[in-house]
C-alpha cells in the first residue's frame, strides 16, 4: 500500500467523524468525501501550500491501481516510466560523484519541506535527504528503516572500484536517474522524487551518490 493511499484512508476517517454518519454509496462517493476532507484541513502555511494535494498523473494512476488491488496495466506503467524519464536532468558538468561525507549527512538529515523551513534558493537546497528514514546505509548507523532495500556495500556488490571508469558508467547513470527521479525505472515507486521534486539539487545528488558509490565511503568498506 503506498503512501498516497494510507494517506487518503486517514483522511476519509477524519471525514467521516466530521461528516457524522454519512453513508458512501460508492468509491466515487468515498473519493469526493476524501476530497472535500483534505481542502478543509489543510491551508498555504510558509513554504507548504495547498497545491501538495494535487496529484500527478503518476500518483493519481498509482493511487488508484492501489485502491483497486490490481496492478497498473503494461502500458500505462511504461508510459509513465517513460515520461519520468524525460524529466531527469544530467549533471552539467558530466561529474557524478562528489563527497561521501556530505552525503552521508544528507542521509542523516531529515530536515526540510515544513511549514517552517525556509524555501530553497536558486543555488542551494536546504533540506536533507532522509535516506535512512527507508534504507540501511552503512554498518555503523543502527537506527534506519526498512521501507527501502539495503544500500550497504552499493558500489561494492555491484563492482564500482572506480566511479570514473568507463566499466561503472552504467551503474553511475542508473543511480544518478534513480535519485533524481525513481519513477522513471518502476512507475509505482515509493521512493521521493528527490531531484525532480526538487527535494535535493544538483551538488547535494551528486554528494550522495558519492557516498553511495565512492569506494572509500563508509557503504563500500
Amino acid at each position: 500500500m503506498n503512501t498516497d493511499h494510507l494517506f487518503g484512508m486517514a483522511a476519509v476517517a477524519c471525514a467521516l467523524t466530521v461528516f457524522g454518519c454519512a453513508s458512501v454509496d460508492s468509491a466515487a462517493d468515498l473519493d469526493k468525501l476524501t476530497a472535500q476532507a483534505l481542502q478543509r484541513s489543510f491551508r498555504d502555511q510558509g513554504i507548504a501550500k495547498v497545491d501538495r494535494l494535487v496529484q500527478d498523473p503518476a500518483n493519481l494512476a498509482c493511487s488508484e491501481a492501489d485502491a483497486s488491488g490490481k496492478p497498473l496495466d503494461e502500458k500505462t506503467a511504461k508510459d509513465i516510466e517513460a515520461a519520468n524519464m524525460k524529466t531527469i536532468r544530467w549533471p552539467a558538468d558530466g561529474k557524478f560523484i562528489g563527497d561521501w561525507r556530505e552525503g552521508e549527512k544528507l542521509a542523516q538529515n531529515g530536515r526540510g519541506l515544513t511549514w517552517t523551513d525556509p524555501a530553497p534558493t536558486a543555488t542551494a537546497s536546504v533540506n536533507g535527504g532522509n535516506c535512512y528514514n527507508c534504507h540501511q546505509i552503512s554498518k555503523e548507523e543502527i537506527s534506519f528503516g526498512t521501507l527501502g532495500p539495503s544500500l550497504y556495500h552499493y558500489g561494492k556488490l555491484r563492482g564500482v572500484s572506480d566511479p570514473a571508469s568507463a566499466a561503472a558508467k552504467p551503474i553511475v547513470e542508473y543511480t544518478w536517474g534513480k535519485l533524481w527521479n525513481a519513477r522513471a525505472y518502476n512507475a509505482c515507486s515509493n521512493m521521493p522524487r528527490v531531484g525532480h521534486a526538487g527535494i535535493l539539487d544538483e551538488k547535494q545528488i551528486r554528494d550522495v551518490m558519492g557516498l553511495l558509490l565512492d569506494p572509500q565511503s563508509p557503504v563500500n568498506r
